[in-house]
């Protein structure tokens, strides 16, 4: 519950996004959302701490103010203490205007507008034309955890024995001991919230868009309502930043992408780097960059003398190595599933395979059986289906093919797999494919929902 500016060192600044951003969590309540502002009058300092937060601003009536509180998230494991159930509060409750969306945060609860008179004059602008008066919310920013709530202003809040619950669920979410969905409210589909039953996460790997930039891809995951999407280290970041996606960009270049992603309402989980460096600096160059652009799971063909000091800062930044299969040629270590399990033998859990379907079959693997080989050494997938077998096969929709990717699916659930992402690769026809991709999200939603409740879909 912080005011105003409390350091302007970039440095501590830049570290502070950079922890948040790796995996670290973020707590804020009440005043927080003019922290890092100039006064008297609460003018903006720092743009990009209030978009982390997911809102900016104190505009409110009187500081016991009677609302009504409605749950928008009633299962939502930081909201258990509530039972389901609204209720009546006095306090003094923001209202939000700037930076505020429901296309950024999860938001846990409300003013409900058609239960609540409004008294008291207003000390700023307290009227939004949405009606949208958000109270408390989660977010994710990079591989952050972020928890927000405006209800703290007086000190009888941390003598109710529910806000205190509340509040103990909001700080284990913070540090990460409590897992909870943080996908924005305004994204919210049946399908994804059965997949968030499900721990499924579905994505764009962006070789499927490699032919355009790395903001046009993002612009284009979100196009197809998903939230999710990896990265590629020999994509071109954007029209003006005319670099490739990989580390020896600038803290300002990153700052670019950290914010186009944040405006689409994407999360990048996975980032495909052909190759780690086997020495100790090259390595770890590319895993600070890794915690810089949040990613969870590198995917990678490191050569296997280069898996211990890989291993090691596997454990070090808490992020996975998922080795890739290519072809035959490509890939004369790692085609098999066989040869991806052996230089696995004995190692960290941070190191397994990244499954690419297309590749399997393409070499006359049985992408079902290759996932039971596998089993829990399957970190992440990038999924295929192709109109035929044999090295010329090409992609076309999910379940129209000859991949059985529904058999795919199933396997990976009977064994307990959650991937770090089920990657959508759509490698055919690439600048007209959004049809056939769309047709792909469509089936895996439809999958998503038969599989989460039974005979319901």
């Amino acid at each position: 519950n912080t005011v105003g500016n409390l350091f302007t060192d970039e440095t501590l600044r830049q570290n502070l996004i950079e922890f948040v951003y790796a995996g670290g969590g973020l707590m804020g309540v009440h005043g927080t959302t003019v922290a890092f502002t100039r006064r008297p009058g609460a003018h903006e300092d720092w743009p990009e701490f209030g978009l982390m937060l997911g809102a900016r601003g104190a505009n409110h009536r009187d500081s016991d103010e009677c609302v009504y509180i409605k749950l928008d998230d009633p299962a939502h494991p930081v909201n258990a203490c509530f039972a389901g159930e609204g209720f009546e509060y006095r306090d003094e409750f923001f209202r939000y205007h700037k930076v505020y969306s429901r296309n950024r945060v999860r938001v846990l609860l409300s003013i409900d507008t058609k239960k609540t008179k409004f008294d008291g004059p207003p000390r700023g602008n307290c009227v939004r034309a949405d009606d949208d008066y958000a109270l408390a919310w989660v977010r994710r920013y990079g591989r952050g955890r972020v928890f927000h709530s405006t209800i703290a202003h007086n000190p009888y809040v941390f003598r109710d024995r529910k806000m205190l619950e509340f509040y103990l669920a909001a700080a284990q979410f913070a540090l990460g001991d409590l897992p909870a969905p943080t996908i924005p409210t305004a994204l919210l589909t049946p399908a994804i919230r059965a997949r968030e039953q499900l721990g499924w996460r579905l994505g764009i790997e962006a070789y499927t868009f490699h032919r355009y930039t790395l903001f046009e891809a993002i612009d284009k995951t979100a196009q197809l309502g998903l939230p999710f999407m990896g990265g590629l280290s020999f994509q071109k970041v954007s029209a003006d930043i005319d670099k490739k996606f990989e580390p020896g960009l600038t803290d300002d270049e990153l700052k670019q992408i950290r914010l186009k992603l944040d405006s689409a309402g994407v999360c990048m989980l996975t980032y495909y780097f052909n190759e780690i460096p086997p020495d100790e600096a090259g390595c770890r160059r590319v895993f600070e960059f890794a915690g810089k652009i949040g990613i969870e799971t590198f995917m990678s063909e490191p050569k296997p003398q280069s898996l211990d000091i890989i291993e090691k800062f596997c454990d070090e930044y808490d992020i996975n190595v998922a080795i890739h299969n290519h072809g035959p040629k490509q890939s004369p270590l790692y085609w098999r599933p066989e040869g991806v399990l052996k230089v696995c033998k004995g190692r960290s859990p941070r190191i397994g395979a990244c499954g690419d379907v297309g590749y399997w079959m393409r070499a006359g693997i049985d992408p079902v059986e290759a996932v039971k080989k596998l089993g829990k050494r399957l970190i992440t997938i990038q999924m295929h289906d192709l109109h035929a077998k044999g090295a010329d096969a090409h992609d076309v929709p999910w379940g129209t093919g000859a991949g059985r990717v529904r058999r795919v699916i199933d396997e990976m659930q009977r064994l307990g797999v959650r991937p770090t992402m089920f990657g959508l690769e759509y490698s055919y026809d690439w600048y007209d494919s959004m049809p056939e991709i769309a047709e792909c999200i469509k089936f895996f939603n439809k999958v998503s929902l038969e599989t989460a409740k039974p005979g319901e879909a």
